[in-house]
């Protein structure tokens, strides 16, 4: 495989291991360039204990949890609080869903068993696993990271379910100057490709190009020449959710992965 990338120009727009991915491009033969789209990621305290007080006063027919670190900080604060034996009470006699190995298994540790699990780690599998349950009048607690998911919301609400959102945390948007040069970068076909490792990137990326008037630009240059590349199906997902017509994702959700799985494109071993 080696120098599969040479001469390809690769938007790395994660701030979590850039460096560790660009030497990956650069040893592939790519030239790697720092796009950083994610921001910070902040606890949002208020929103998260006031969905647990309303998790234990409130306890839902189902609880729904989409990923391992915000079901970990909904524990964390709920001890903080002293309601943990309460909600995890709670939690061991109603229907529990998860999407993603990291959740089951943070769940596992809690000695918690979900009903419900996603059969390819993204949403769409978790609507699948979901689909064999009657939602008819049940209120559901849906625990997120820091970005909602109004396809599963929608979902669930046209199966006659009532849906709480908790999202531990938020996801405050980089600087407009960084969203600026990846997407004159991408609109302009300085580069190749451009990496996307979580949901939020593709979020800020969208609406900073809409708020430029460049939206349209943006899409046609992922049509081509520019190609998005997704670390794992949920983020391929959102890409696509947000009419990406062009998205390439590796099997297995790993960032080393996705590097790879770009190489094996370029050099005509791997499809889209």
């Amino acid at each position: 495989m080696a120098r599969r990338l040479e001469g390809k120009r690769i938007a790395l727009t994660g701030p979590r291991r850039a460096e560790e991915l660009g030497k990956l491009v650069e040893n592939l033969g790519g030239i790697p360039l720092y796009r950083p789209a994610q921001g910070t990621v902040l606890l949002d305290d208020v929103d998260l204990r006031n969905g647990i007080v309303a998790w234990v006063e409130n306890p839902p027919d189902w609880s729904i949890f989409t990923t391992g670190m915000g079901l970990d900080a909904v524990f964390d604060m709920a001890e903080d609080m002293g309601v943990a034996q309460q909600l995890w009470d709670n939690l061991s006699v109603n229907s529990i869903a998860a999407r993603g190995y990291k959740t089951a298994n943070a769940l596992k540790k809690r000695q918690l068993t979900p009903l419900v699990r996603d059969d390819d780690g993204s949403t769409e599998g978790l609507i699948r696993g979901l689909a064999a349950h009657d939602f008819t009048g049940k209120n559901v607690m849906l625990q997120l990271h820091g970005d909602p998911a109004p396809r599963l919301v929608a979902w669930l609400e046209e199966q006659g379910a009532s849906c709480r959102q908790v999202l531990p945390y938020r996801h405050i948007s980089p600087p407009e100057e960084a969203l600026e040069e990846l997407l004159a970068d991408i609109v302009g076909g300085e580069v190749d490709a451009v990496t996307f490792t979580s949901g939020p990137q593709v979020r800020f990326l969208m609406e900073h190009a809409e708020k430029r008037g460049r939206l349209q630009a943006l899409m046609q240059a992922l049509e081509g020449p520019v190609l998005a590349v997704a670390v794992g199906k949920v983020t391929a997902a959102g890409l696509r959710e947000a009419g990406v017509p062009r998205v390439l994702a590796p099997k297995e959700e790993r960032m080393g992965s996705m590097i790879v799985e770009l190489a094996r494109y370029y050099a005509g071993d791997a499809a889209l």
